[in-house]
């Protein structure tokens, strides 16, 4: 049996159209990402302090915004060359120990390199050992000559990285800055009122999303940073562990925190290996604990702060995130979550407003037929 399936020209034409113009936007927004990252930062960042720039400014003489916001990025700046000062030298000096022990792990006396004499012994591993060393050394050469090209494209990501770092200073200052004038601006230029009224409802709902959930995980990454932090603070009068690698915890347990879903599992990973160079007793002792608090922090502390936020499958959430992580990297996987959720809230309203379209499209001959005949009662009356 053949189905005949008829399409007009101009459903065909639609269509086509949706699919180059989605095509094109897509393309767009993949070549414009740097820019789109900057800005989606900058906004994160100046989400994060408006609520204690809003605070502030009430308490200042004439409630002056430049004021507060100008305290407040003071403020950011200072937080940012203390975790310069307070992280990069131990992250430097655990390099330089690993540095210095890598001889006596390569020293055929020592308790690592028999142990990986006896596994190449035991599974017969001395041919394959013996090729891999010969192509090491047939790509030394290569790997030489590269450093230098490698030593500049690390000095100009750093110049890249510096740059961005400031504009999106500036940019959230000037969001913090102008944003109220702005809006104030934009509501001022409608003409029609009700669609002023749901724009702004609608705008009011997206604003609580980002809101929310910016603060939400900013306040759960840093008690989960600091919590890391404390333990191995505490762990470093048990085991020979300098007490200094608990700022870089707090940092790096921040910091890859705010990456939903598998950055906390990240950052678990990447402490546990800084302890092993140290204590492979620590080590284990600080996964144990890691894992105990992601099952406390999952089912008690987030729920508790995200609630009612961002109300997403974790479907969704897991697309977005890797969509966000693969196209835009790390920053675009903290930001992924909020931008997943505004989309959402504007999806609903478009369906909720086509939904109110067809019902009162679906009510007019209804509505016409019931005013008809309330004219003809009225008719002999008169």
């Amino acid at each position: 049996m053949k189905v005949k399936i008829e399409i007009d020209t101009k459903t065909f034409v639609r269509f086509w159209l949706v699919v180059i113009g989605l095509g094109l936007a897509g393309f767009a927004l993949y070549s414009a990402r740097t820019a789109l990252l900057i800005i989606g930062s900058a906004l994160f960042l100046a989400l994060a302090l408006e609520t204690p720039v809003n605070a502030l400014a009430k308490r200042l003489p004439k409630r002056s915004r430049l004021l507060s916001t100008t305290i407040a990025f003071v403020s950011v700046v200072a937080i940012l060359v203390g975790f310069v000062v307070l992280v990069v030298p131990p992250i430097v000096q655990q390099s330089m120990h690993l540095f210095e022990q890598i001889p006596g792990m390569l020293s055929s006396d020592s308790q690592q390199a028999k142990y990986v004499s006896q596994i190449i012994d035991q599974y017969h591993l001395q041919d394959q050992v013996d090729r891999a060393v010969e192509t090491a050394k047939s790509n030394a050469a290569g790997w030489i000559s590269n450093i230098s090209t490698n030593v500049l494209s690390g000095i100009s990501s750093l110049l890249s990285f510096i740059f961005a770092t400031f504009l999106v200073l500036v940019l959230s200052f000037l969001m913090l800055l102008e944003g109220p004038r702005w809006l104030d601006a934009l509501w001022g230029s409608y003409l029609d009122k009700q669609r002023m009224e749901r724009h702004k409802e609608l705008a009011g709902k997206m604003y609580a999303v980002l809101r929310g959930y910016v603060s939400g995980q900013l306040l759960v990454s840093l008690i989960g940073g600091m919590c890391a932090g404390i333990t191995v603070f505490i762990m470093s009068f048990i085991w020979p562990l300098p007490a200094s690698l608990a700022f870089p915890t707090v940092a790096i347990v921040f910091t890859l925190s705010l990456v939903p879903m598998f950055g906390a599992t990240l950052a678990g990973i990447v402490i546990a290996i800084v302890l092993a160079l140290n204590s492979i007793a620590a080590a284990i002792v600080f996964s144990i604990y890691f894992i105990i608090y992601q099952q406390v922090e999952n089912n008690f502390i987030s729920p508790q702060i995200q609630s009612r936020t961002i109300k997403l499958s974790a479907l969704a959430v897991l697309i977005a995130v890797t969509i966000g992580t693969y196209v835009f990297g790390l920053l675009g996987g903290i930001i992924s979550i909020p931008i997943a959720g505004s989309v959402k809230v504007l999806l609903e309203d478009w369906l909720q407003h086509r939904k109110a379209k067809h019902v009162a499209k679906t009510n007019k001959p209804l509505a016409k037929f019931i005013k008809k005949v309330a004219r003809s009662n009225d008719a002999p009356a008169q």
